[in-house]
């Protein structure tokens, strides 16, 4: 599943097709897509994993789920969910994706400030959400997208990792420095992983997610599925604090 950063590469990628009449709509979708034909795109815009394209008084949202892919000005060897053609041979092709129409306005629908790939993301904004929900594991709170947007499981993981805390820990026994680091480090590490991506470089700088030995202490990383979401959680048992509530 496309995390945050990689939606954002997306963004500006298709940047490209602003101010661009679609002159052709293909694709499997099920939902009215004929609507788009001489549809005028007013701007992408991304929130979370979500991609967003705005037309007059619509916009289509794009979810890609665990295999959604695209491709822009080439196809795959199979069918699209939803092909868009432009002048010139210009196109932009979505596979294996959730796509649907959004009626109201975007800022009505989304919250920018929890998107922390956002210029509107609101670090404080987070921590007072976090410090509502004490009994909520880490592991859990940081895939919580109405906390941290376009957080997934690589950067869950990396963030642990990185601010040295056990998947397993509620977020009501994070000391106040530990919670601050993991509000801050889910941004940081999201501006990180986009860097890196754009370098083909990104798996290179895992330390934690898929790994086998843990980088500082030179022992075998556990590998577990944690927490509600029941997501891998890669981690070390020596260096990763698991915190405890105060008694």
């Amino acid at each position: 599943m496309p995390e945050g950063p990689s939606i954002v590469i997306l963004k500006e990628e298709a940047a490209r097709f602003t101010g661009k009449k679609i002159l052709r709509v293909e694709g499997n979708t099920t939902i009215g897509k004929e609507r788009l034909l001489n549809q005028r795109i007013v701007a992408v815009r991304s929130w979370g994993k979500h991609f967003l394209i705005q037309f007059p008084g619509f916009a289509l949202r794009v979810h890609f789920l665990l295999f959604g892919s695209y491709r822009i000005d080439e196809r795959k060897d199979r069918p699209p969910r939803l092909s868009l053609g432009f002048a010139r041979g210009g196109e932009f092709n979505l596979y294996a994706c959730s796509v649907r129409f959004i009626e109201d306005d975007l800022d009505d629908v989304y919250d920018w400030s929890a998107d922390v790939m956002s210029d509107q993301w609101d670090a404080a904004a987070a921590r007072k959400k976090l410090r509502a929900m004490p009994d909520i594991l880490v592991c859990d709170a940081l895939l919580e997208q109405t906390l941290f947007a376009g957080v997934g499981n690589i950067i869950k993981n990396e963030v642990l990792f990185r601010i040295r805390v056990h998947p397993m820990t509620t977020v009501g026994a994070l000391p106040a420095r530990k919670l601050r680091e993991l509000v801050e480090q889910a941004r940081q590490y999201s501006f990180d992983f986009m860097a890196w991506k754009k370098a083909y470089v990104l798996k290179k700088h895992w330390l934690a997610h898929a790994r086998r030995m843990c980088p500082r202490c030179d022992t075998a990383l556990t590998k577990a599925h944690l927490g509600r979401t029941n997501r891998r959680s890669f981690f070390c048992e020596r260096c990763q604090r698991k915190y405890e509530p105060a008694q």
